[in-house]
């Protein structure tokens, strides 16, 4: 029995095809996006609804509160577990959920990497505050210029993880990568992986399903759910669960930063810049198989391949 992998871009249709390959295979769904994991960050998210999730539970949803960060080795752990779960009881386990990190950490196995240092990781924050993550990019690829070729200087989260390792141990977090000790998934799990993804057919009708879904955010209530998570004096725009695309813009606006209008589209450009990384990440996986993104038709797909 294998083991299924579903990506794809946000706001493409995993969920619906997850949910549609559900409805005719006997599967165990992984959750496999990085916001997903929290609780109470459920409109921003995109978050299945409770009915939804009542009729088909999605596994690692609502396991982490947002003061404690959840990381790449922490998915591997909870999601080996899961599989391995499923495929004792015979079902076929799908991770779906567009979190590249996560979808290769997975498949690759990680690195076994120092454990974090708040301190340090702290001061690289507030450096980043005043210079912005493309210094610090810049910074990175003096050290590790390997490490700094596959980080977007925009990406917070994982320059920030590089060069604490850098600084704390002295040696580039590349050199860590090459010493991988993990072994993949199917080595792992004693399963082969299938992997596909859902995209769009082009680049604009995906922009089309992002203004769509987060119009719809608006309207059910996003502005609330930051509003609430606001309250909470453990929780800052600082945490990885808030730097999400979309809360980080909807709490800059509560914030007075900037009116709702600037809000909504500096929303949508960090969306829209998100699945165009999502994408790279696809277009340098060849051996992921791209369906079309109409639900019905992925799902077809994807048990034909399962069942072949």
């Amino acid at each position: 029995m294998p083991i299924v992998m579903l990506l794809g871009p946000t706001a493409a249709g995993k969920t619906d095809a997850a949910i549609a390959l559900a409805e005719r295979l006997d599967c165990h769904l992984i959750n496999m996006d990085s916001t997903q994991v929290y609780r109470g960050l459920d409109i921003g998210s995109a978050k299945p609804p409770k009915s939804l999730l009542a009729r088909h539970p999605h596994a690692l949803i609502d396991i982490r509160d947002p003061a404690e960060p959840y990381t790449a080795a922490d998915f591997v752990t909870d999601a080996d577990r899961e599989v391995r779960a499923a495929l004792a009881v015979g079902k076929t386990p799908v991770l779906v959920g567009g979190t590249m990190l996560y979808a290769r950490a997975f498949r690759d196995g990680l690195a076994a990497l120092p454990r974090a240092n708040p301190e340090v990781r702290s001061a690289i924050e507030a450096e980043a505050e005043v210079q912005g993550w493309p210094k610090l990019h810049a910074r990175l690829a003096e050290v590790d210029p390997v490490a700094a070729a596959g980080i977007h200087p925009h990406n917070g989260v994982r320059l920030q993880r590089a060069l604490e390792v850098f600084e704390t141990t002295g040696r580039p977090i590349s050199d860590y990568w090459k010493a991988q000790q993990q072994s993949p998934a199917a080595e792992r799990l004693g399963a082969r992986l299938l992997e596909f993804a859902v995209v769009p057919e082009d680049r604009a009708a995906l922009h089309r399903r992002i203004e769509a879904r987060f119009d719809a955010m608006l309207r059910t209530g996003f502005a609330e759910e930051v509003q609430r998570l606001r309250q909470r004096p453990d929780l800052s725009p600082r945490l990885p669960a808030l730097r999400a695309v979309g809360y980080r813009q909807m709490w800059g606006h509560l914030d007075g930063e900037f009116e709702a209008s600037e809000m909504r589209a500096k929303a949508l450009a960090a969306t829209r810049q998100l699945a165009r990384r999502q994408l790279t990440w696809l277009r340098g996986w060849p051996w992921v198989k791209v369906l079309p993104s109409a639900a019905g038709a992925a799902a077809a797909a994807s048990l034909a391949a399962v069942a072949d």
